[in-house]
């Protein structure tokens, strides 16, 4: 059997790995606005044999002080990925050791892994952080009326996530939850969208959850968005914004999207901008 390898970057004190809990098949359909056709060739370019395919990260943070997970995959959930605990294992890191769980925001394929099949919280010495916003339109029982049946399934998810950890939860703010690690609000794809941001010992690191989905084809044409975008204009806005900073600070970024190698530099181009993932 072979071994899998993870990427990691030494970010100051935090020694910070991607580690893949599997992928999820998605229609490149999804998109909008782009021809699927065109998607599909802007994914074949980069080298993608499967164009549907989305990977799912998490991202394991450790420092002399603290064990922290940012996001904790499916869990197995409707079939996709799942793989997260068991290559935690690998790196030597069992679910009670980890001590923080920072989460960008409250999709099934981030939260799923939170819980285990009885319902019981997975990770029990952690404190569970998220922005009070995200709560709150998980909660909003007129959004749940208004949701699909799929939704609706979503929305009991991270209910039943927030009532297993009820004693753990902590509401995110501006101040740092870790000396160097802050939060920034990215909203747009969820009301209350996250990402963390890493800065310590002259090096910065910005881990921005679901900015892309597709990372080829929404930073060629930052305009595209997907049908998971609770409110697309301002996951539009979010993302072109926050790629031009990325460009201009020379940041190193992370996302839940990105593929097993976790990492990437941005670079602008003509049209939009280009992702160069990186190796340790």
């Amino acid at each position: 059997m072979n071994t899998p390898s993870f990427s990691s970057h030494q970010i100051g004190d935090f020694l910070v790995t991607a580690v893949s809990d599997g992928n999820m098949a998605a229609s490149l359909d999804l998109l909008s606005p782009i021809d699927s056709a065109d998607a599909e060739g802007i994914q074949r370019r980069a080298g993608i044999i499967e164009p549907g395919n989305i990977y799912i990260n998490a991202y394991l943070i450790r420092s002399p002080r603290r064990t922290i997970l940012i996001d904790a995959g499916t869990g197995g959930i409707n079939n996709a990925g799942g793989l997260l605990q068991e290559n935690l294992r690998m790196l030597g890191v069992n679910p009670e050791d980890v001590d923080t769980i920072l989460l960008t925001h409250g999709h099934p394929d981030h939260i799923g892994g939170l819980l285990d099949a009885k319902g019981h919280a997975v990770y029990q010495n952690a404190t569970l952080y998220l922005h009070p916003l995200e709560a709150k339109h998980w909660r909003d029982d007129d959004k749940l009326t208004l949701a699909n049946e799929r939704g609706q399934r979503n929305f009991y998810l991270v209910r039943r996530v927030l009532a297993a950890y009820t004693q753990s939860l902590r509401f995110l703010d501006e101040t740092e939850v870790d000396t160097g690690i802050r939060p920034v609000w990215l909203p747009g794809h969820t009301p209350g969208h996250t990402g963390f941001r890493i800065d310590s010992g002259g090096q910065s690191l910005l881990i921005w959850g679901d900015i892309v989905h597709f990372p080829h084809i929404q930073s060629a044409q930052p305009k595209v968005s997907i049908a998971f975008d609770c409110d697309p204009a301002q996951a539009e806005e979010t993302r072109k914004n926050l790629l031009e900073q990325i460009v201009r600070e020379k940041l190193l970024v992370a996302g839940m999207h990105f593929d097993k190698q976790g990492f990437a530099h941005i670079y602008p181009t003509a049209g939009g901008y280009r992702i160069a993932y990186v190796e340790e």
